[in-house]
């Protein structure tokens, strides 16, 4: 160790810098270069909600809330769960947050003891796994590539010991857009009761899902909420990434953990965002479908594409994300993405980042202008073509 590793955190020095953020950060300063890798909708935010944040900051509504956030949006959020058949108390069974992300620190923190198991659920979003190391847990990674890129309730129990504490899931899930199918979600939800096990369930994409196909959620099931966790937010359906506003949905006695660690570390959401994000729920729906119709029309079309190239690729249910095979090409997912940023001006993110099941895969993200897509796609093609003559 250096003189100034010795005055920092031992268990910080061992956690990796985001996967994704590193390519997205090689991006700043080449204005030439096609980004499909940053997971951020291009739409604005819709009209409805920007219009009430202005009023509220019109009005000077600028104060702290309650840590556990605005009643209003609590009240909102506990109607729209109603959607998806999940009951939660508004006044003690749902936090309002700083972004999904807070949602999983918070939860992992809330929960979790050094020594404890948890098993995550792989290829997945790449704050988990962090996270859940710096709370001194043991990371159990459940490879999800054999299985269509959704975990079965067997290969969930094969893995569960008396250490385990919780399972993450992601449905639909980043990286791969894939979702557990009704019935498999179903056998979960009996394998956590057997168990009584947490099952903490990300479920940031849930409207976004295509060709018919509807989200279900591991909370909706008879018995389930004395063990689901359920993390949401604003980010992606109502293209508010920048807005920062994220939920759990949990146990009043979990929660009631929660929002101490909440209250020192952030004290609430801002209040702006709050006002903002009740709107999007009563009235920003029609936009919401907008932009769900045109990703679902990207989807199709680097589908085809990916499909074209001879790279295996399996078709997104939902989400905006998608993550074909490019081991065919002879180079790691790390090569591949490294490559053609830098002869091709096209950003991805190496599967390999995501975790066990991610290497030979890279992940592109269709909330990109179609124009755009459309060029890139073409510069991939022409990549994997240069990789496949290399052979």
């Amino acid at each position: 160790m250096t003189a100034w590793e010795n005055r920092f955190s031992s268990a910080m020095l061992r956690t990796p810098p985001s996967g994704i953020r590193k390519f997205f950060e090689m991006l700043i300063g080449h204005d030439d270069v096609i980004s499909l890798s940053v997971g951020e909708p291009d739409f604005p935010t819709p009209w409805c909600i920007r219009e009430e944040a202005f009023y509220h900051l019109e009005k000077g509504h600028t104060s702290y809330t309650s840590n556990w956030g605005l009643l209003e949006l609590r009240e909102e959020i506990a109607k729209y769960m109603q959607k998806y058949g999940m009951h939660y108390n508004p006044q003690k069974e749902i936090l309002i947050t700083v972004g999904a992300s807070e949602c999983v620190d918070a939860a992992l923190r809330a929960i979790l003891n050094p020594g404890d198991e948890i098993i995550v659920c792989q290829p997945c979003y790449v704050n988990y796994t962090p996270l859940a190391e710096l709370c001194a847990a043991k990371i159990v990674p459940l490879d999800t590539s054999k299985s269509g890129f959704y975990p079965t309730a067997q290969q969930i129990e094969s893995l569960i010991t008396p250490q385990t504490k919780a399972v993450m899931i992601c449905s639909p899930n980043n990286p791969t857009g894939t979702m557990i199918p009704k019935d498999e979600m179903e056998k979960i939800a009996e394998v956590i009761k057997k168990h009584q096990v947490w099952i903490i369930s990300d479920e940031i994409y849930c409207e976004l899902t295509y060709d018919g196909a509807q989200h279900v959620s591991i909370g909706s099931f008879p018995g389930m909420k004395d063990y689901a966790i359920i993390l949401n937010g604003f980010s992606k359906s109502f293209a508010m990434t920048g807005w920062r506003i994220g939920y759990i949905a949990a146990p009043a006695e979990l929660l009631a953990q929660i929002v101490k660690l909440h209250g020192y570390n952030t004290i609430c959401a801002p209040i702006f965002s709050q006002y903002a994000a009740a709107e999007g729920l009563r009235n920003g729906w029609s936009e919401v479908e907008k932009m769900r119709v045109s990703y679902q029309q990207r989807r199709n079309l680097m589908h085809k594409a990916f499909c074209g190239m001879g790279l295996n690729v399996p078709e997104p249910a939902g989400a905006f994300y998608m993550f074909p095979d490019i081991s065919s090409t002879g180079l790691s997912s790390e090569e591949f993405a490294t490559q053609l940023f830098q002869k091709h001006n096209v950003a991805v993110v190496p599967g390999s980042v995501f975790g066990a099941g991610g290497e030979g895969h890279i992940r592109c993200c269709y909330a990109t202008a179609v124009d755009k897509i459309k060029i890139a796609l073409g510069k991939i093609a022409e990549f994997v073509q240069e990789c496949k003559a290399s052979l």
